[in-house]
């Protein structure tokens, strides 16, 4: 198996570092890692897993909540050299390899007056936050990511590169906006470009009670479509914003994000400002990129979290929620309101695979701390969390989605889309080969290596290991 990019091996001096995550729940240690350069890099590399019966992950960012960017003797698919960016102002649309990072694509957009609504950290790859179906600062005004999304390059289980959209294999694209990783790898995404000339954002932080909690919740809903929040309820963290005696303390910081002209943002944001008297008001107009907070890549923390769907959220509800997080003894932990609506309600629900579009608000309670069993115990919490506030219909947000179990992916669909998903599945992978992800199948459902044939994976290690192998090279012709 020859490729362009590199192979990586547990000898060479950088394994540690690409192997790592964003979190550090897992400890995993892939058989190598396949850094590729392109989509015939990812074709061989999907091949040679395929017939030598290895497990395959896909890191686009590597912030997969359950440790899916990578795995325990398989093979990792790195991503991350993918960077292309082809911006096209004339038919406002764009080509971004699936590498690329939110916070990259969005400051290069920025330059032209123009956006794609990515989710709310910049260190997240566009990868699998696409396929999962993208809540962030332009949802209310844009949709999900994938309302934008036009047309995708995508490696299939045979190793066949394919460029699909709303006529070329369109129940493959079709699922892929919202469906996860369960069908290929996805190369580069073409999105459709969003004007935004002007915007206001940034955040808003007020006092932690119940009645301002419940209050925001209620304002975002009545806001105009071109504000977007995503409110926090959270210790106060250490930034310069904020006065030093609030450090530690819990404050609900409202991420404001306003998709217009200036003045109007003013009087969307009026309602906020009149719940209490702010803490810290730092919305200002400026580029959309703005939005991202300072992140510490050297933190990697042992992440817990939970989603719930809801339509509303009562002063009793928004109690339980601050209780929750003040009992929480992780040293960052936070509750998330995501009010939802605007367009994204506005797109069909069947027009594609995100299960939830009726629902007015997304929460999400997470815990950051040490390690893996503290991590455990933060399940807990974030559990009762869920059942604090009615525990919602039972759904989940799929790019949130914690893996308790063969079922878990049901719980980010509606009975009708997760049917047509195990349809295309049966279509496209029926070997269930990509299946590091939440899959729409589970052994017995479909299993592959019976299927499948080939060497077993021992022949590959011993092989791949051949000392005299070039590091750019794994396989020859020997091997069909």
């Amino acid at each position: 198996m020859r490729v362009n990019g590199r192979i990586v091996t547990p000898e060479q001096e950088d394994y540690d570092e690409l192997r790592s995550l964003s979190l550090s729940n897992w400890d995993q240690r892939p058989l190598f890692i396949a850094r590729v350069a392109d989509a015939a890099d990812v074709a061989n590399v999907v091949d040679f897993a395929r017939r030598h019966q290895l497990e395959l992950a896909i890191r686009s960012g590597g912030h997969s909540v359950c440790g899916h960017s990578a795995t325990d003797g398989g093979v990792v698919i790195d991503l991350r050299d993918l960077q292309s960016l082809d911006i096209d102002l004339q038919n406002m649309s764009v080509w971004a390899g699936s590498g690329l990072t939110a916070g990259q694509v969005s400051a290069a957009l920025d330059e032209h007056g123009v956006a794609v609504g990515f989710g709310d950290s910049a260190s997240v790859g566009i990868g699998g936050l696409t396929l999962g179906g993208g809540v962030g600062y332009l949802t209310r005004k844009f949709g999900l990511t994938i309302d934008s999304l036009i047309a995708a390059e995508i490696v299939t289980h045979s190793g066949s590169i394919l460029t699909i959209n709303e006529s070329k294999h369109p129940e493959l694209f079709w699922a892929i906006r919202g469906g996860g990783g369960n069908f290929g790898v996805v190369t580069r995404f073409r999105y459709r470009l969003n004007p935004l000339p002007h915007f206001t954002g940034g955040p808003l932080v007020l006092p932690a009670t119940p009645e301002v909690l419940a209050g925001f919740a209620a304002a975002a809903k009545a806001a105009p479509d071109e504000l977007s929040t995503i409110l926090m309820a959270m210790p106060a963290p250490p930034l310069p914003f904020l006065p030093p005696e609030l450090y530690g303390k819990t404050v609900l910081m409202g991420m404001m994000a306003y998709a217009g002209p200036v003045e109007d943002a003013q009087e969307a944001l009026a309602p906020f400002r009149a719940l209490a008297t702010p803490l810290a008001d730092l919305v200002r107009p400026g580029p959309y990129s703005m939005m991202y907070l300072p992140e510490d890549p050297t933190m990697k923390p042992a992440l817990s979290v939970r989603t719930l769907y809801k339509d509303n959220l009562d002063v009793a509800e928004a109690k339980a929620i601050l209780d929750r997080v003040e009992r929480c003894a992780a040293p960052m932990r936070m509750a998330q309101v995501r009010v939802l609506g605007g367009a994204v309600k506005r797109v069909p629900a069947e027009t594609t695979a995100y299960g939830h579009r009726d629902a007015e608000m997304l929460i999400a309670f997470l815990a950051m701390d040490r390690d893996a069993e503290a991590a455990a115990r933060n399940d807990l919490w974030a559990d009762d969390c869920v059942a604090s506030v009615g525990g919602g219909d039972g759904s989940a947000y799929s790019n949130f989605l914690a893996d308790k179990g063969p079922e878990t992916a049901r719980a980010a669909y509606t009975t009708g889309i997760w049917k047509r998903l195990r349809e295309v599945k049966r279509a496209y992978d029926p070997m269930n080969f990509f299946r590091r992800n939440h899959t729409t199948f589970r052994q017995p459902d479909f299993d592959w290596r019976q299927k499948s044939g080939g060497p077993h994976a021992e022949a590959a290690v011993l092989f791949i290991r051949l000392p005299a192998a070039p590091e750019h090279l794994v396989g020859n012709a020997a091997i069909a």
